[in-house]
């Protein structure tokens, strides 16, 4: 059984054909899937979604990208959300300087303010970090010692950063990415650099289609029981069994996102 530890299942993509999208996922021997939150909306229904479905968790956090919203309403709001039973994680918080949606300013205010609510609720903590790693780093080091558990989603970054993260006790969430020959072959001599009790994986669907699918949907759209190529994937990398990868992962999201 695999675990999806982050999947946009709010998505328009999802809104017609959720129920049959989570039946294909069950079919492909997902057990579980976290649906990530990324804005005070998508957290509130990412919640609502989880609580009618046993197999359904959710984060609760406002994405870099929406940073701009992030003001004393909201973070009321994320703070409710993180009482509720279905809420495993706060985020996805971070910062994004490859696009700058929002101002770096404003970016770096979130994440702080996300890390501070980390510490008071003593959840974990869904990161997202692209193109920012030194400042990211040094703020998630500034604050380590306080927080509980960490997960770097949706990794891209170089091995400098990785064993960085690494040091300061993170796990790591691999997606598609790695499926990706164009931008993701180096991450395939990573994989073997993360400790097996700290790597998780994700599909961030319905965006990262895994490039090595074939036949490739029509649709192009990503889904949970895609889970199985990344599983698939990096096992190879790593020089492992598929159900050895599904054994380490899934324990390990497991414990993470308290799910016994």
């Amino acid at each position: 059984m695999l675990i999806d530890i982050g999947a946009n299942l709010t998505h328009d993509d999802f809104r017609i054909d959720l129920e049959e999208v989570l039946d294909s996922a069950y079919g492909a021997g997902i057990s579980n899937v976290i649906i990530t939150g990324a804005s005070v909306n998508g957290s509130t229904q990412a919640a609502e979604l989880a609580t009618r479905n046993p197999k359904l968790y959710s984060t609760a956090g406002i994405h870099p990208h929406h940073a701009e919203e992030t003001n004393a309403y909201a973070l009321v709001k994320i703070r409710e959300l993180a009482k509720h039973p279905k809420v495993r994680a706060i985020g996805e918080t971070g910062l994004d300087f490859f696009r700058d949606f929002s101002s770096r300013k404003a970016q770096i205010a979130s994440f702080e303010a996300h890390i501070e609510m980390a510490i008071a609720t003593r959840l974990p903590m869904f990161l997202h970090e692209r193109d920012a790693h030194k400042t990211f780093f040094e703020i998630l080091k500034s604050y380590r010692e306080k927080l509980s558990n960490i997960v770097v989603h949706c990794f891209t970054g170089q091995r400098d950063a990785l064993h960085k993260y690494i040091e300061l006790d993170c796990h790591i969430g691999f997606t598609g990415w790695i499926c990706d020959e164009r931008r993701g072959a180096h991450l395939l001599s990573m994989i073997k650099d993360v400790p097996l009790n700290r790597i998780m994986i994700e599909t961030d669907a319905p965006y990262l289609l895994p490039r090595n699918i074939s036949p490739k949907p029509k649709s192009r759209r990503n889904e949970p029981k895609y889970l199985t190529i990344i599983c698939q994937t990096a096992a190879d990398a790593a020089g492992l069994s598929f159900q050895s990868l599904a054994q380490h992962t899934s324990k390990n999201a497991q414990l993470f996102f308290n799910l016994f």
